[in-house]
């Protein structure tokens, strides 16, 4: 009988896989990250098809709905989506950006990809029941398509902020009168990225089943989280307020 040991809940073998299981989904997600351009304004235009007139008038219109409301509607367009499908990188560039304020999820990032030819529009958790799937549909499909399709890139991203702000600061029964906001009933949530919803699965299998990579998981993401939310913190300037989104919203094309 061998006395003074002491007994583990995990092997070594499987501690050294949830390691190297952590190491690797956190590279993933930091070399996802890295690709994100930064939070530099409440228009952020990489792909620069916004003309300058029309961005300042757009910018206005944004500082005045945060001013009012305390909601932050960001504009976006990337120069591409590095292979990604729009909706998880919208959702991923939202979190990163921490959109809205953080006990309201009272976000909104309208994000367009010209070369891919996508658009979006993602909603904070807070604006779910106002901004929904179906109306930000409706916003893209008559408001902001039809002018990308002709290649005014600015008209259309004006025309989708309008319709955004009318339908969060307005009465129902105002913007139902309008024809072009009227309520499409069809269900409109984007397709589910498959590979990211089995990648979910895996990780919290091992999270539930293995003490030790729980507690190697959570100290680890800490340590990431905490770094990354001082160095956003020191870049000075405009910024989000902490505010989240799941994935709610709609996404179109041209």
């Amino acid at each position: 009988m061998t006395a003074g040991r002491i007994s583990f809940p995990f092997s070594r073998g499987g501690l050294r896989l949830g390691a190297g299981l952590v190491a690797l989904l956190l590279a993933v997600v930091a070399g996802f990250a890295a690709g994100l351009p930064a939070l530099t304004g409440r228009i952020v235009d990489q792909a620069n098809v916004i003309p300058a007139a029309t961005r300042s008038a757009i910018e206005q219109k944004l500082v005045d709905l945060e001013q009012k409301s305390g909601i932050q509607l960001v504009v976006a367009t990337v120069t591409s989506l590095d292979g990604q499908e729009i909706e998880p990188y919208a959702n991923a560039l939202f979190r990163s950006w921490k959109l809205g304020e953080k006990a309201k999820n009272n976000g909104v990032l309208l994000l367009v990809a010209p070369n891919e030819k996508r658009v979006r529009i993602e909603v904070g958790y807070g604006l779910e029941g106002t901004l929904t799937d179906a109306l930000s549909k409706v916003i893209i499909t008559n408001a902001i398509a039809p002018r990308f399709k002709a290649g005014d890139f600015g008209d259309g991203i004006s025309r989708g902020v309008d319709d955004i702000i009318t339908v969060l600061t307005t009465d129902a029964s105002e913007w139902q009168k309008r024809p072009s906001l009227r309520l499409d009933k069809q269900d409109t949530r984007g397709p589910v990225n498959w590979l990211i919803v089995a990648g979910l699965i895996v990780l919290v299998g091992l999270l539930i089943v293995s003490p030790g990579f729980r507690w190697l998981f959570f100290n680890i993401a800490l340590n990431v989280l905490l770094s990354s939310g001082s160095s956003r913190s020191s870049s000075g300037g405009f910024s989000g307020g902490g505010g989240s989104s799941g994935g709610a919203g709609a996404s179109g094309s041209w």
